[in-house]
């Protein structure tokens, strides 16, 4: 059950929410009271005693809004959390499949891609697995508004090739291929996507698009300067099954997967 609030308390948790925060740090306290951080940290432990706060993870907060009631049980949206997670970040791989509506599936893990160092944890019963990326890798993305609040999550474009970079980060080449074929209905942009590609400069997942794109009759632009950086080596087709299949020489890849089994499943 809550407990009351101190007047102080009581500001300070007003200034915050009607600054349109939903969770907070112990600097946004320290800042907002003009406290050190060693009495902000103090204030907030004793705001989630008396449960005005929820400590996701250490050094973040989410308020519990007066809506919530005396039980004061609540969230907020998975990708509001996400955001605070690490700095910078995006929303990717099976997340942003689902976001932009290419899968069926609504993953239950949230995908964080970012360049910085941060740590994958378990929040209100929901994963969030954080992949690490290079600078030159962090890139494709734009602010899309969650509940008023602006959140970075990978375009159409930057999702496939994200997700041909590291499949197994989206379920797989399947799920690689239904998102493609539906991107294809959706008008996406193919340039874009070999403008991706290229900057990105990896050969498997540019050997993983092509063929698909050609499997799924996706006119592919540069289709051949694609070809021309591909790797010398063969990689897998879907290097979350294990080894086998034909060796396929004009992708150079290893097809382990029966490719009449890729693309839309039937609902």
């Amino acid at each position: 059950m809550r407990q009351g609030l101190s007047s102080r308390e009581s500001r300070l948790l007003s200034q915050l929410a009607g600054e349109g925060n939903q969770i907070i740090s112990v600097s946004d306290i320290e800042h907002s009271l003009g406290v050190a951080p060693n009495a902000a940290r103090e204030i907030a432990s004793r705001l989630t005693e008396k449960g005005w706060l929820d400590r996701l993870f250490p050094g973040r907060y989410l308020i519990i809004p007066l809506a919530a009631g005396e039980e004061a049980v609540y969230t907020t949206h998975e990708y509001l959390i996400a955001s605070h997670i690490a700095e910078p970040m995006y929303i990717g791989y099976y997340s942003a499949l689902s976001h932009h509506g290419l899968i069926k599936q609504v993953p239950r893990t949230v995908y964080i891609v970012t360049p910085s160092r941060a740590r994958s944890r378990e929040i209100h019963g929901v994963p969030y697995r954080v992949a690490t990326v290079t600078e030159g890798k962090f890139f494709g993305y734009e602010p899309v508004s969650i509940e008023g609040t602006a959140v970075n999550i990978a375009d159409v474009e930057k999702t496939l090739v994200d997700c041909a970079d590291h499949p197994e980060y989206c379920g797989g080449i399947q799920e690689l291929a239904t998102a493609m074929v539906a991107a294809d209905e959706l008008r996406c942009s193919w340039p874009t996507v070999a403008t991706y590609l290229q900057r990105l400069g990896n050969g498997a997942a540019t050997k993983r698009i092509v063929y698909l794109g050609d499997l799924f009759g996706i006119d592919l632009p540069e289709r051949e300067r694609l070809i021309a950086s591909f790797t010398s080596g063969y990689s897998l087709l879907d290097p979350t099954l294990t080894e086998g299949g034909r060796y396929d020489s004009e992708y150079r890849l290893r097809v382990n997967v029966d490719t009449d089994t890729l693309g839309p499943t039937e609902s």
